[in-house]
């Protein structure tokens, strides 16, 4: 009833009419229209490459709504709807890795990206107090001193509509890599428009021109034989186009030169430069795309490029997606990324040994890691050192807790 009184949608507005059509679905697409595209010309070069496999590599890390201690550290889940749309579900179109992948490559592509609560518990308009249940991107038009215009998908109608929202209530996003993906004269551009001349220099060579010189037996310089060359020109392109084969004669005192071949440019070079600039300036290399970087250079790449661009969208989340009450008694929104997806086998069954004998993690928790299920061995769940012999009393104090705790439970 709480809910019903003081819901809010973005669209609706308190309006529970839902919108349709005639046929009672809404608007029909034969593609999902709230899947990311690039713009700008981002999807027609390398940069694509870049982007898309950034935006995953940061949609994998996990975020979440946590609660923090006095000393910042963290000690549990909070299960609202906020964090269901971090870890499950943001909306009726995208799970919460989607949802993620479409901030990041919407933020690298645009430069800026918004994030739009859809679906709260109270109006977030007027108040600060509210539980998100859904929330989408948006795309920012007009900027405005205390406002912004957003062009985001209605999954009501199934169009993009355009609205004005309050700043207090949207995470607003910016690319902390913007001056070289996203400035007008930046690297990511100069990169994209050296692409596009190599692109039309490529159609027009593989176009169905013929590209070719016919000498005549005589010399144009009066007005009368330049006519009568424009006349042989045209004869013999009418000849070519009406063949079947595309045959077509010429006198024996004629001479034909073909000039479609290559033209030796350095655009070419122009662009392998700006393309080994653009990964310099980044801190990638290609070994990253390609998956053959070894252990190092990943954890580089993810220090250097990922947590940046991670970070920037967490703290606005923690900006403005929790007050300052909520902050103040640890409420948090945090990342965290699995350190021992980059190590090898080999190197897990020491780092196993290391973790489990310095009890930093108990055996469970790193059976967790490489994909196993629990023991039910009580030592399993103890951060003791399985290389050294426990004394009888220890044992028995042990199982002697853990049946007393059993029966507490059975009680």
């Amino acid at each position: 009833m709480n809910r019903l009184k003081h819901g809010w949608n973005a669209f609706m507005n308190k309006d529970p009419t839902a919108y349709q059509n005639g046929t009672g679905l809404g608007a029909v697409s034969y593609d999902n229209p709230s899947r990311p595209r690039l713009t700008m010309g981002n999807e027609r070069s390398i940069v694509t490459t870049i982007y898309n496999k950034i935006s995953v590599d940061a949609a994998a890390i996990d975020v979440e709504h946590v609660m923090l201690d006095a000393d910042k550290r963290f000690t549990d889940d909070v299960e609202d709807g906020l964090n269901y749309c971090l870890t499950m579900e943001a909306n009726i179109d995208q799970t919460s890795r989607a949802f993620k992948q479409d901030i990041f490559l919407k933020l690298l592509d645009e430069g800026c990206v918004a994030i739009v609560p859809i679906d709260t518990t109270m109006d977030p308009v007027h108040g600060n107090v509210y539980d998100i249940q859904t929330m989408r991107t948006a795309k920012i038009i007009n900027w405005y001193p205390r406002h912004v215009r957003v062009r985001i998908y209605n999954d009501h109608t199934g169009e993009f509509e355009e609205m004005d929202l309050p700043k207090k209530m949207v995470a607003i996003v910016e690319n902390p890599f913007y001056a070289i993906m996203n400035a007008q004269n930046s690297t990511a551009h100069r990169l994209k428009r050296k692409l596009a001349i190599l692109d039309f220099i490529d159609d027009r060579s593989g176009s169905d021109k013929l590209d070719l010189i016919i000498q005549l037996p005589y010399t144009i310089k009066s007005e009368a034989k330049r006519a009568q060359a424009k006349e042989r020109r045209k004869e013999l392109t009418e000849q070519l186009a009406s063949s079947e084969y595309g045959i077509a004669y010429i006198d024996s005192t004629e001479h034909v030169t073909q000039l479609n071949r290559s033209i030796e440019n350095n655009l070419l070079k122009q662009v392998e430069y700006f393309t080994n600039l653009l990964f310099s300036q980044l801190g990638m290399t290609v070994e990253i795309l390609n998956g053959t970087a070894d252990e190092n250079t990943m954890n580089n790449y993810y220090n250097s490029i990922v947590e940046p661009i991670l970070a920037a969208v967490v703290d606005e989340m923690n900006r403005k997606f929790l007050t300052k009450t909520a902050r103040t008694k640890g409420h948090a929104i945090k990342y965290f990324r699995d350190p021992f997806k980059l190590v090898s086998t080999t190197n897990l069954a020491e780092l196993a040994d290391k973790f489990t004998r310095n009890c930093i993690m108990t055996s469970n928790e790193f059976r967790q890691v490489i994909g196993l299920r629990p023991v039910d061995d009580p030592k399993a769940d103890t951060l003791t050192n399985n290389n050294i012999s426990a004394s009888n009393t220890e044992l028995d104090q042990m199982y002697n807790t853990n049946s007393a705790d059993e029966e507490t439970e059975e009680q």
